[in-house]
């Protein structure tokens, strides 16, 4: 393994002092099926190799969790990171307050948590399976339903940087009511909110809260679980496997047309900077302001290169009004349409 050899575009996150790659490696699909969102089978030796293919073209973060494939994910990852030399390991990103019980079957699912004490341990978890000293960025996944409340279990992330376990804390699918609070205890290093062509909202009101408050941002699904890749068909959706999530979503059925209509504007405008579909999808959350960065999925070490440079690509005013037409005719996803 050698060290990057592309230097891709880079952006602050937030007042860590870091610098990331506006796009980032997700390990979601990494995870396996042994989880309730899982992306069905997934052959571990082709997720080292992913990885180590995207930290070869220069992206230099990834982003995991701990649920995803409840615990397989991070082990993975740990895996691939300990073959790299000290001075080319990623930045690794990670979530907890998601959790489950071992041996438990997958349909009971899994529980959103936030008691101090489980998160400590989780803490612990993740750095074992990841085979690191300190974890760059730690999130809180989803806001907690057991009823810890938000001061709670964000001063108890506060505590846990200062202590020098994690180096960064942020939250995930948090709110900006929540995102006022936490701040109000110990500034907030990021927020993980989803955000494509297909889910706007993020635009509305926490991207530029964020941008206002010196928080980074790391939007998840920017090709919406690969709806905006260019290569979903209705045929391809009917083949997904049943342990494949999307099989069940309504993205998938009930809102297709829609959705693949915005695919198709996307694909249109990818053609006019001649770049792959997914560079235009990617770049379409890139260019609203107060966005760092884009994670991005990919389970074979090929799949990165048809999106490890999007970030160089800026959408144009005439590309943006091309999928927002698109948006507004056919009523598809809900939230701001342009920047």
């Amino acid at each position: 393994m050698t060290a990057a050899t592309t230097r891709l575009t880079t952006r602050p996150l937030g007042t860590t002092g870091r610098d990331i790659t506006t796009v980032g490696l997700g390990a979601f699909a990494i995870g396996g099926p042994a989880w309730s969102y899982g992306w069905g089978a997934q052959d571990d030796d082709d997720s080292v190799r992913t990885i180590l293919a995207a930290v070869e073209a220069g992206v230099n973060w990834i982003d995991t969790a701990a649920v995803y494939g409840r615990g397989h994910s991070e082990l993975i990852v740990g895996r691939a990171v300990a073959q790299l030399p000290e001075a080319d390991r990623p930045l690794v990103f990670t979530k907890g307050g998601l959790i489950w019980t071992e041996g438990q079957e997958l349909e009971a699912g899994e529980r959103k948590v936030g008691d101090p004490a489980s998160l400590r341990r989780e803490v612990e978890d993740s750095l074992r399976r990841l085979g690191v000293e300190a974890i760059d960025l730690y999130q809180m996944h989803w806001p907690a339903e057991d009823g810890t409340p938000l001061e709670e279990y964000w001063s108890a992330l506060v505590d846990l940087r200062t202590a020098g376990k994690v180096r960064a804390i942020g939250l995930s699918n948090h709110d900006v009511d929540e995102l006022e609070r936490a701040e109000a205890i110990g500034h907030v290093d990021s927020l993980q909110p989803p955000f494509s062509a297909i889910y706007r909202d993020a635009a509305g009101d926490v991207i530029p809260w964020c941008d206002a408050h010196g928080t980074g941002v790391i939007v998840y699904s920017p090709m919406q679980s690969g709806l905006l890749t260019g290569t979903m068909t209705a045929e391809r959706v009917a083949a997904l496997p049943e342990n494949d999530w999307r099989a069940r979503h309504p993205d998938f059925h009930e809102h297709l047309d829609r959705n693949l209509a915005v695919a198709d504007a996307l694909t249109a405008v990818a053609a006019r900077h001649g770049v792959p579909v997914p560079h235009a999808a990617i770049a379409w959350t890139l260019g609203f302001p107060g966005v760092t960065a884009a994670i991005v999925g990919a389970r074979r070490p090929d799949q990165v290169a048809g999106w490890a440079e999007a970030g160089a690509v800026a959408l144009t005013a005439e590309d943006y009004a091309e999928v927002a037409a698109a948006i507004e005719r056919t009523g598809a996803g809900s939230g701001p349409a342009r920047p």
